[in-house]
C-alpha cells in the first residue's frame, strides 16, 4: 500500500478516488499533506471519499497524526491521516457479529 501524497493543487475528486480505491483494496489508507493548502485539500478529499465508500456500505474512521518528512535535507512536519474500515456492531462485516458473540458467552 502506497502513501497518498496530497498537495495544495491536488484535485479533490482524484484524491478521493485514490483513497476510496485503496480502502476497498486494502481496508486501510494513509494520506499525507504538508502545509495548510495541502491539508485543506486532503480533508475535502477525505470527506468525499467517505461519501463514496458509504454508498458501498463501507464505514471508515481516521486518525490524524504528525509525521516528520525530510525534503531537501530539511525536516518538515506533515499531517498524516490514517484511515481504516470501521466495524459496525451487529453488521455482517463486524468481526464480532452476533453469532461470534453468542459463542463467546
Amino acid at each position: 500500500m502506497e502513501l497518498i501524497k496530497v498537495g495544495a493543487t491536488s484535485r479533490t475528486a482524484a484524491v478521493a478516488g485514490a483513497i476510496a480505491g485503496t480502502i476497498r483494496d486494502h481496508h486501510r489508507a494513509e494520506v499525507q499533506a504538508i502545509g495548510g493548502g495541502a491539508v485543506n485539500q486532503a480533508v475535502k478529499a477525505l470527506i468525499l471519499a467517505i461519501s463514496y465508500l458509504r454508498e458501498d456500505g463501507i464505514q471508515v474512521a481516521f486518525v490524524p497524526e504528525y509525521a516528520d518528512v525530510v525534503i531537501d535535507n530539511q525536516v518538515r512536519t506533515a499531517i498524516k491521516f490514517v484511515i481504516e474500515v470501521r466495524a459496525v456492531p451487529n453488521s455482517p462485516s463486524d468481526p464480532l457479529s452476533n453469532s461470534v458473540r453468542e459463542d463467546l458467552s
